[in-house]
Formats: C-alpha cells, structure tokens, sequence
C-alpha cells in the first residue's frame, strides 16, 4: 500500500502549488469592495431618482406661482342689420385682463409641500445605495461559496481518482483485502462527487450571473465577467457592535439606532408632506379673489363726433357656503392620509426591529457554531481521515471506512465554509438594517 501513501503525499504537493499559484493571482480577481464600488457606481435607479429629485423641485416652483393672467378680445354690441361699428354708441372694440388669486397660503403651502416632498429622494438614495451593498454581498459570497466548494470537491475527487485506481490495482492483484464492492463503493463515491460538482457548478453559475448583472455597464461588464472572484474572505464586522450586548440587541438604543434608517427618515418625510396636505385642505374654506379691468373702445360717430371709451375694473370672489361634501370630506381625506402614514411608519420600524433581532440570533449560533467546527469537528474529521487510511494501508482496516471518513472530512469543510460565508451574509444583512443616513455622504 505504499503507493497509494506516496500518491496521496503527491496530491497534497500538487494541491498546495496550486493554491499558492491562484494566491499570486489574487490581486486580478474580483474582490467584494469592487463589486460593491462598480454595482453603486452605475446604478440606474440611483439617476433616476435623482432625476425625479429634480422633477419635483421644478414642480414646487411652479406649484407656488399665480397662475397665467387671463386677456380677452371682443367687438361688443355691433348691429346685425348692418354691421356698421360707428352707427351705435354701444358698439366697442374691448380688451380686458383677468387674473385669479390663491386661496389663503394655498399656494406658499403647495411649494413648500413639494420641496419637502423632493427631500425624500435623498433619503431613497441612501437607502438604495445600503441595499446595493447588502444584495451585491449577498451574491458575491453565494458565489464565493460555490467556487470554494468546487475547489474543495475538486481536491477530493482527485483523492478519489487514485483511491479508485489504487483498489482497482489492489483488487486485481489479488493484494491486501481489497474486494469488489470496495471498488464498487470507490467507483460509486466518485460519481457522486462528480455529480455534487455539477450541482455547484449550477450554483455558481446561477449566482455568478446575478452579480454581473449589476455590474452591466459596457466596458465594465467587458473587464470583469470572465473573471474569477478573489480568494479569502471579506473581513465585515457589524456596523455598531455596542447595540449589542451578549448576541442580543438592547431594545431602546436598537429603536433610536432604527430611527435614522433612510427608509424611516423616508417616512417622516411623507408624514411631512401629508402635514402640508392638511394644511392645504384647510385653506379650501378660504374665499378666492380675483380682479378684472377692461378698456373698450368706440369708433367716432357717423358725423364725425368722437365718442368716449370705456375703462372698467372688477373683483371677483367666491364664497364656499356649502362644505359639507366637498371641503368637510378634503380635510377629512387629508387627515386619515396623515394618520395611515404614522402608521406606516410604526409598522416599518417594528419589522425593521425584528429583522435585527432574526439575524443576530443567526449570527450568534453561526459564531457558536464556528468556535465548534474550528476546533474540534475539522480536527477530529482530519484524524478519523487519517487513522481510516492508515488502517487500510496496514491492512487492519475497512476500505468502505476510509471512504466514509473522506466524504465526513469533505462535508465538514464544505460545511465550515458554508457556516463563514452565512455569518458574513447575516452581517451585511444586519448592516442594512442599521444603516444611518448621512446628509454629507454622496449617495448619487
């Protein structure tokens, strides 16, 4: 059974050159904070919603002005049996102007209701900008698993390989206490490594894809979608440790931390807005003024007399008398919109708090579980590796055991890896969920 030892010492050579070679070229790779950096960089939404800010701004400008004065043309009173404009005193040619008013600080409250409407985009870029960075985490490390996974079947698989020759060999020759089944059993795990790399290979391709769709862009998308991602792990810690104490976040300082949320903020800005609608409703029992002049001019008279001409002025109001249907139910409407809003926003941060509270519980027996796998379940799956092939090299052992005790130590890795890259996953959910907004930060 020497050469299966020899083999198996040359693979683990092989497997360390290899490593050491991807390691060289790690500096070419995709690492999380350029995926991140490129993802926000060209985010559509993000410029749309800048755009949008800019809308509205316009809008509140022209909410708060007068609207248009009104100019009117006519040739008055002219005779019909004639059509003579200098046979009848009445008959004039008559320009007037009108222009209407707001009611009350209808229009003051309009300007002011979209400016601060136009805030709220700010705060949707923040929060937009957390969930790029949470999403594209989310993909980069799903992708990151898969291929780690990849590599670490791929090692096996190559163990596989020779343990399949190495029985086969040990069977044929009639050597040690190799049997059929034992080949069989060799033959059998290394399909189905072959099928679980297929399977990863589907995982990976699937997250893989998703992430470079955020990172579409021309020739960005050109530079990196053949490109591999970077070897080790990011190194994400949550945003404020000190809201936590044991694992558990500490009620209050959580809900004033929530409060500054963009998407909260978001709310206290349409809160704002609905304020202003109420506001609004009310000027509506207000009257609405408006002011009219005229100049009419007459043609001289058949005989050659001049005639005088005609100036006018007026003022018109409207008195709303009968609110019950129409300015009762406005303030109404406006009222309850407000009140749904606040609600909104008491919904928002009580499901805000309860996703905290889920991931970090995930994250604290994530932690439990790491401390677990470190140091006792990879050291004590490496040894039972071990001892199982050094029993069947000294021919004291089960060939079927030192399978088993590869695939254990396989899975044990994949899992310690899956267990790393979920805790970092909880992490950057978490750091969503406690973003603050940052009025000097750029979020465009």
């Amino acid at each position: 059974m020497q050469p299966l030892i020899i083999r198996i010492v040359s693979l683990t050579l092989l497997s360390a050159l290899t490593l050491s070679v991807t390691a060289a070229q790690a500096s070419e790779r995709l690492s999380l904070q350029k995926a991140i950096e490129l993802a926000t960089k060209q985010d559509p939404v993000l410029q749309k919603q800048h755009y949008q800010q800019r809308a509205t701004q316009a809008q509140s400008i022209a909410a708060g002005t007068l609207p248009d004065p009104k100019v009117a043309l006519s040739m008055m009173n002219l005779p019909v049996d004639g059509w003579q404009h200098d046979r009848e005193a009445m008959t004039q040619l008559k320009v007037g102007v009108s222009q209407q008013f707001g009611r009350g600080d209808e229009l003051a409250l309009k300007r002011q209701q979209l400016m601060i409407a136009s805030s709220e985009y700010a705060l949707l870029r923040a929060d937009r900008t957390a969930q790029i960075r949470a999403q594209v985490s989310q993909l980069w490390l799903d992708t990151y698993l898969a291929e780690r996974t990849i590599a670490l079947i791929e090692q096996d698989k190559a163990l596989f390989e020779q343990l399949v020759d190495v029985s086969k060999a040990s069977y044929a020759n009639a050597v040690g206490r190799t049997r059929q089944q034992d080949v069989i059993r060799a033959q059998l795990e290394l399909v189905q490594l072959d099928d679980r790399l297929n399977v990863e290979y589907q995982k990976r391709d699937a997250t893989r894809a998703q992430l470079m769709s955020w990172l579409q862009s021309g020739q960005i998308q050109t530079a990196w979608s053949d490109t591999r991602l970077a070897e080790g792990l990011p190194s994400l810690q949550v945003a404020v440790p000190t809201l936590f104490v044991q694992g558990k976040p500490d009620t209050q300082r959580l809900l004033n931390r929530l409060t500054s949320h963009p998407v909260v903020l978001a709310q206290d800005v349409r809160i704002e807005v609905a304020a202003k609608g109420v506001a609004i409703a009310r000027q509506q029992y207000k009257p609405q003024w408006g002011v009219n002049a005229s100049y009419g001019h007459r043609s001289d008279m058949p005989d050659g007399s001049s005639r005088a001409d005609f100036f006018s002025v007026g003022v018109s109001v409207d008195v709303p008398l009968f609110t019950a249907n129409r300015q009762d139910q406005w303030l109404s409407a406006s009222q309850a919109d407000q009140e749904a809003i606040k609600t909104d926003k008491l919904l928002l941060l009580r499901d805000l708090s309860g996703q905290v509270e889920k991931e970090a519980s995930q994250l604290r027996r994530l932690s439990e579980r790491q401390i677990l796998y470190r140091e006792q379940l990879l050291q004590q799956t490496y040894e039972q590796a071990e001892a199982a092939l050094t029993a069947y090299t000294n021919d004291s052992g089960d060939f079927a055991e030192v399978v088993r005790a590869r695939i254990a130590q396989l899975n044990a890795r994949v899992a310690a890896k899956q267990i790393d890259v979920d805790a970092l996953k909880a992490v950057a959910r978490l750091n969503y969920y406690l973003t603050t907004y940052q009025p000097g930060a750029a979020h465009e």
